[in-house]
């Protein structure tokens, strides 16, 4: 079966007759979803498993992005609240090992509440490593300011989610922490000498260099292209994501609908495949932007196609034993209430 090497969204709680039609045609590689997507648990899962009918594979990827803080698609009252990623860093002073162990469990709530609902994906951590000038997109959303932190509290994420049955995403390489504008409203250039890039923006992506998948940043660094950001960088997938940071799974771009990138929607996603990013991601679940979008995508094939079958087969044939009462009992002892739902 041709599957096409894209991660779409879908315009609400359930499927227009047009959109199945037209994932059944095109069949994605994938789906993502947001909070328009959302109304109640079996309303999720019933998307989850309308999603995956069209496309005919019960184990299609189904994204979302529940980083907690400012960036949680499921909510209370049907979902609990979790804290942005800088929650999880500030904890109990200087106790490193705490600190890893409450963003490991933190994450593994997480992922029971998404197996749960039959989605596998999270697009979590967030590795960049925020700097005093850059822009608040990042802001609390990191782990901290320090590599080291971000790098030891984005693995425990990981694991965590991983334990659970549900696929960490590695974001957004190469770093977006120094970054002075939103990438979302414009495109961000980052000027950064290449030793202070790989000192501290490449370092977190380094220690996580061996997770399934990552989102690419829509960032220029000047140091490796001036002219192109890494999501249609050559030079940057290349030398900077396969070989400084040494990351081999599936790479797969930002959205494609952020301001940052120029050019028609088929230009983006020709030229983020050509720069070497194995999926395109397109999130808003416009159709005519989505049309757009496969005209520039082609099948998953050749090296991509193994990295996307790769990051399936780390999903666990059954989750880590686990007491989701008890995880959470102790998770929200840890933070004193302040994120109960």
């Amino acid at each position: 079966m041709s599957v096409a090497a894209a991660i779409l969204g879908c315009s609400g709680p359930r499927l227009t007759r047009e959109e199945a039609a037209f994932f059944h045609a095109v069949k994605p590689w994938g789906f993502i979803l947001f909070a328009r997507n959302i109304e109640s648990p079996d309303q999720v899962r019933g998307l989850v498993l309308s999603l995956r009918d069209t496309v005919g594979r019960a184990d299609a990827p189904i994204l979302i992005d529940q980083e907690g803080g400012r960036v949680q698609r499921l909510n209370p009252p049907h979902w609990g609240r979790y804290p942005p990623g800088r929650a999880y860093g500030d904890l109990v002073g200087n106790d490193p090992l705490l600190r890893r162990e409450i963003t490991r469990l933190g994450a593994r709530l997480v992922a029971h509440d998404l197996a749960l609902l039959g989605i596998n994906v999270d697009c979590v951590p967030v590795l960049d490593v925020p700097d005093p000038a850059g822009h608040e997109i990042i802001g609390d959303r990191a782990y901290g300011h320090a590599p080291d932190q971000v790098a030891l509290l984005g693995r425990a994420a990981a694991e965590g989610l991983i334990a659970g049955g549900v696929l960490p995403v590695i974001k957004h390489i190469a770093g977006h922490g120094r970054a002075r504008s939103d990438s979302h409203q414009e495109l961000p250039v980052v000027d950064a000498r290449w030793d202070e890039l790989e000192a501290r923006d490449l370092a977190p992506f380094k220690v996580c260099s061996d997770m399934p998948m990552a989102m690419t940043a829509h960032v220029i660094y000047s140091a490796v292209d001036r002219k192109r950001p890494a999501t249609t960088s050559k030079k940057v997938i290349k030398r900077v994501v396969r070989e400084a940071i040494g990351f081999d799974g599936l790479l797969m771009s930002d959205d494609l609908s952020m301001k940052a990138l120029q050019g028609s929607f088929t230009d983006r996603a020709e030229a983020s495949l050509a720069a070497g990013c194995d999926v395109v991601l397109h999130c808003n679940g416009d159709m005519n932007e989505m049309k757009a979008v496969l005209a520039g995508t082609g099948a998953l094939k050749g090296r991509a196609e193994r990295r996307a079958d790769a990051a399936l087969g780390r999903i666990a044939k059954a989750p880590e034993p686990f007491d989701a009462a008890e995880g959470r009992a102790r998770f929200d002892a840890a933070f004193e209430g302040r994120f109960a739902a």
